[in-house]
């Protein structure tokens, strides 16, 4: 994942200053000497202080600023994260100006250059039915970024962002814009509408499983699978409605064999190898969703337990199935390895079997924690266009 300084940084200003000035802000002053404020920012600290070097060089008055931005948006060097915040600019000055469709309307107009999934949550907090009434004519949009910023932007557990209070206690305002994006023709808006499902899940799992069951009833080629990847937070924990509606009967009759620790001592960096066998004791065929989980050592000693996906398999009645999987642990930005006995075991169904247990070696050092230096970067199909 890139770091901060590789997504805005005093390159990013300078070309951001050259556009901006040709659009009409020269000498765009406040943005040429910004790139020097920025060495050891953080993601965010960086983004609000181009942020507020845009709202020092462009105009007050909010149609001016617009013009401007637009003016910009003719350009195809403005693009990547030399737009994103502008974006920000474009809330803050919108919203301090009361303008409140008009700003919307031009982050619709910045989306394709790079998500504003962030810049609109402001809109949504400031008022959820105003803008939910704009967003949701995004949907029928003919530009697939746009139509995905109608999901994306309203996702009660949006990663790197401030989570919507309003529709994580209730998301129901919200699902109008999934009913309309559901059956998208774009795999990119489909992906998005699951995401926002599976963050659903998190806090109204019911509502979560009954909107996939309404759109499995009425679905597209395409509905199994983002109904699968929008409820995958619920099938990692075994929840029996949501595996049901996915074909999978939580009390199907297996038997699982390990799983086999084919390396007993591993050192960060290095793989857990390990075996299982798996066989359908039933007297019919069984539709089958496999996980394992590592039950990481913590750093009072517990242990923390981690679903990862396996796969999903169909075995007919008496059949075997084994096979050997390999876990990384490699040094991430995102969880600290402790050293110490860890565990694993298997789950099909959402059931949990045997464990089998392993120790984690970890240089003094080696682990990283927290998101230090990297980016805090939405998701899209590409950084820059």
């Amino acid at each position: 994942m890139p770091t901060a300084d590789e997504l805005i940084n005093p390159r990013t200003t300078d070309l951001l200053a050259s556009v901006m000035a040709a659009a009409g802000a020269a000498p765009a002053a406040a943005l040429r000497g910004c790139g020097a404020l920025l060495d050891e920012l953080p993601f965010g600290r960086r983004v609000t202080t181009v942020r507020d070097a845009v709202l020092a060089d462009l105009p007050d008055a909010y149609p001016a600023f617009a013009d401007v931005v637009r003016t910009a948006l003719s350009r195809p060097d403005f693009t990547g994260w030399t737009t994103f915040p502008v974006n920000a600019a474009v809330t803050e000055r919108a919203l301090a100006c009361d303008v409140f469709e008009p700003g919307l309307e031009l982050l619709a107009a910045l989306t394709p250059r790079l998500t504003a999934e962030t810049a609109v949550r402001p809109f949504l907090r400031e008022d959820l039915p105003r803008a939910l009434r704009q967003v949701l004519e995004w949907t029928g949009h003919p530009d697939h970024h746009v139509r995905r910023l109608a999901s994306e932007g309203t996702r009660p557990r949006l990663p790197w962002a401030p989570r919507l209070t309003a529709l994580v206690t209730d998301p129901a305002p919200a699902l109008p814009v999934l009913d309309a994006l559901y059956q998208d023709p774009s795999e990119y808006v489909r992906r998005s509408v699951a995401n926002h499902l599976n963050d659903i899940s998190h806090d109204h799992p019911d509502t979560a499983v009954a909107t996939a069951a309404r759109w499995l009833a009425r679905p597209a080629p395409t509905t199994p699978a983002l109904v699968r990847h929008g409820l995958r937070t619920l099938v990692k924990a075994g929840r029996p409605d949501a595996l049901a509606l996915l074909g999978h009967d939580p009390a199907v009759r297996v038997r699982v064999v390990g799983p086999d620790v084919r390396t007993p001592e591993v050192r960060l960096g290095e793989h857990l190898v390990f075996g299982f066998e798996i066989t359908n004791t039933g007297s019919r065929g069984a539709r089958l969703v496999l996980d394992y989980v590592i039950h990481h050592r913590k750093a009072n000693g517990g242990l923390a337990p981690k679903v990862f996906k396996l796969t999903t398999r169909d075995l007919a009645p008496g059949e075997r199935w084994s096979a050997v999987r390999r876990h990384p642990f490699r040094e991430l930005t995102t969880r600290r390895y402790h050293p110490g006995v860890h565990r694993v075991r298997l789950q099909v169904n959402g059931q949990a079997h045997d464990f089998a247990e392993f120790t984690l070696d970890t240089p003094t050092g080696a682990a990283l924690t927290g998101p230090d230096g990297t980016s805090p970067a939405p998701h899209r199909e590409e950084a820059a266009r």
